[in-house]
């Protein structure tokens, strides 16, 4: 059953509670052995609407008149509702032996024999408020697994082979809205792929110019890049090196981690140039450059001291 929220979402104001970063959980998944993936059962269900607001949920069916007692699916800020409960059921364990983003649970921990003492928190304290899980989507005691679209494990983070062979075996798209799916499906694997801006150029210049996802030949010639699967990973390190590149069509950096004196890169980033960025001197698209990727990567530039290198005199420009 589908119930028309529109109207109501749109008289009600947003929630400001903010969803964690997904890179940054993924992240803190990075070298635990052992891990259990947990699913809350049908998760907005399990929330029940304040007496209030009961009504404001109401529907017409051909024989009654009814209204939701549980949060419905639909509403616009049935998300940071939930967000900030979970956040609340598991304030001692997140961070942690937990990481949890909206219905999705994981329990991570370094050793099997501390893993059934954390899972057996984690169970009590669902059967303390009342949280019901899906057994069919819950996985224990695994090596490895998925985890918000990644696969997460003690070697590292690497691509979804799904959403991989999703991209792979896509036929050439025709319309507009099969163009924007093969440019979507690309973005969200970014952090894996070298100069994806350059790479995929003539796929995101087919949605601009008012040119209406026309595909073609230049589109039809160039490789899908290889998505690896390449491992990355928030390792413990003293700092790592940001990469910065640029092209006539976009920039490109890398996040790189020195460990035993070998450099491996675990963060991809990418940015194509706009009509008018385009048009900058080479420092102000490496300036462009730096700022973007910062407040991308913010997580880490907060936290590390990060070294530039580059072959531009860059650091001329951001002293006066």
């Amino acid at each position: 059953m589908c119930v028309d929220f529109r109207t109501l979402n749109q008289a009600c104001p947003k929630n400001t509670y903010p969803l964690p970063r997904i890179d940054t959980m993924v992240d803190r998944t990075f070298g635990y052995e052992i891990m259990s993936f947990l699913d809350a059962f049908s998760g907005n269900h399990q929330i029940r609407m304040a007496k209030e607001d009961k009504e404001k949920t109401t529907f017409i069916t051909d024989f009654d008149t009814y209204c939701y007692n549980v949060m419905p699916f639909g509403l616009k800020n049935v998300g940071a509702t939930y967000q900030r409960m979970i956040d609340a059921v598991f304030k001692d364990q997140r961070g942690r032996n937990l990481e949890t983003y909206v219905n999705d649970i994981l329990v991570k921990i370094k050793t099997l024999e501390e893993h059934f003492n954390d899972l057996r928190e984690t169970l009590d304290t669902l059967r303390r408020f009342n949280l019901k899980l899906n057994p069919a989507k819950c996985t224990f005691g695994a090596a490895s697994g998925k985890f918000l679209g990644y696969l997460a494990s003690a070697r590292g983070i690497e691509a979804n082979p799904d959403k991989i062979s999703a991209v792979l075996s896509m036929p050439s798209p025709k319309m507009t809205k099969e163009v924007q799916k093969l440019a979507g499906r690309i973005n969200s694997l970014g952090r894996f792929i070298s100069k994806a801006g350059d790479r995929c150029s003539p796929f995101f210049r087919c949605l601009r110019n008012n040119k209406g996802g026309q595909w073609t030949d230049e589109c039809e010639a160039e490789e899908i890049p290889n998505f690896g699967p390449e491992i990355s990973g928030a390792k413990e390190r003293g700092g790592p090196i940001f990469v910065l590149g640029l092209s006539n069509t976009a920039v490109s950096a890398i996040l790189v981690d020195k460990n035993k004196g070998v450099q491996h890169p675990f963060f991809y980033v990418s940015h194509i140039f706009l009509d008018a960025e385009s048009r900058y001197p080479t420092l102000e698209k490496l300036a462009l450059a730096l700022l973007m990727t910062a407040r991308k990567l913010r997580p880490y530039f907060q936290s590390h001291t990060i070294l530039v290198v580059t072959d531009q005199p860059l650091l001329k420009i951001l002293h006066p």
